[in-house]
């Protein structure tokens, strides 16, 4: 009965942002060749800009474009996760603001800041 009564744990929000602000920090050391010939080739030339842009619209060798923009837009949402909560706790450090409430509070806005932020520049990569 027990075992019952564990699994049924519901995480409180600042546990998720925590379990999360783990994972976009493995995502984007995960991502960072990929950002890094992002950022090169977008620099390089403007013929190269041109061939960055196409890989968008029609994929590169056997990656289709779409796959290539869903890794984009899970580097998007791990940078404006890992950026908001970052800044939460900096928020949390400077102003020695540790209640349950204000745990709580930050947290529901770290998490729904990141999805609505992540759902705007998607639907600005999408369409």
């Amino acid at each position: 009965m027990r075992l019952i009564e564990a699994t049924q744990y519901k995480l409180p929000p600042a546990a998720w942002v925590s379990i999360l602000h783990r994972v976009s920090g493995i995502v984007m050391f995960l991502l960072l060749p990929f950002v890094l010939w992002m950022f090169d080739t977008t620099l390089t030339s403007e013929i190269t800009y041109s061939q960055f842009t196409a890989v968008f619209m029609g994929g590169v060798g056997f990656v289709p474009a779409w796959l290539i923009k869903i890794v984009t837009l899970g580097l998007i949402w791990a940078y404006l996760h890992h950026f908001i909560a970052g800044l939460r706790h900096l928020w949390m450090d400077v102003t020695h603001s540790v209640t349950k409430e204000f745990g709580r509070i930050s947290a529901q806005v770290t998490l729904g800041l990141s999805i609505v932020l992540t759902l705007v520049l998607g639907f600005k990569l999408f369409f």
